[in-house]
């Protein structure tokens, strides 16, 4: 059985951060909304707007140096913590497809479910996203990092997407978070295997 705490429980929890107590950002959680690519609210009727304190501290040096370099830009966050049921929805989801790549298995854990990850973009000072060359979840390898270069070579991306990507890349780096290959809005607090044998999994 898989050792953690309960969802419902994280309210009274020293560990985890609730979004509303971080200044300078937008939320926007697109699994509470039927704007995902699953297409229906898989948060209600849990607050899923957490986390991890670590998580926390580092998203409040991401809005310190986007506020310097770029003022009016802030984080717009599409996910944070995120409980191994919804994990598995989502695993669920994709049973028989090769868009399971995108996901961590959850009987290994997803980094988010510790409050460790963060999904998110930029708005500019009108509210607006940048334009990052896909949306969020876009499981195909327009959304790749890793593939930027050939894909501005073959014109599927612009410059200015991907500087606009850049930028969140260095923001994030900044505050010690790092991204990952397959997807441009999805950042890891430290090093996951870390993350996996230390903290504590929202079940």
């Amino acid at each position: 059985m898989i050792q953690g705490i309960a969802s419902e429980d994280i309210e009274s929890s020293q560990e985890f951060r609730h979004l509303s107590t971080i200044e300078g950002i937008a939320v926007e959680l697109r699994y509470g909304t039927p704007n995902n690519f699953v297409g229906r609210d898989l948060y209600s009727p849990f607050d899923c707007a957490w986390l991890h304190r670590d998580a926390a501290a580092g998203l409040e040096k991401v809005v310190a140096w986007l506020a310097g370099r770029r003022p009016g830009y802030k984080p717009l966050i599409l996910d944070a913590l995120r409980p191994q049921r919804v994990q598995q929805q989502l695993w669920d989801a994709l049973d028989g497809t090769d868009l399971r790549m995108y996901l961590a298995n959850p009987e290994r854990g997803s980094i988010h479910s510790f409050g460790m990850a963060l999904d998110l973009t930029i708005l500019d000072e009108q509210g607006r996203e940048l334009d990052m060359g896909t949306g969020f979840d876009d499981l195909s390898e327009k959304s790749h990092p890793a593939l930027e270069a050939q894909l501005l070579e073959r014109g599927e991306l612009t410059a200015e997407q991907i500087a606009n990507r850049q930028l969140l890349r260095d923001a994030m780096a900044h505050a010690g978070f790092m991204g990952i290959n397959s997807e441009w809005w999805h950042f890891d607090c430290g090093d996951r295997e870390q993350v996996r044998r230390t903290f504590r999994r929202v079940l």
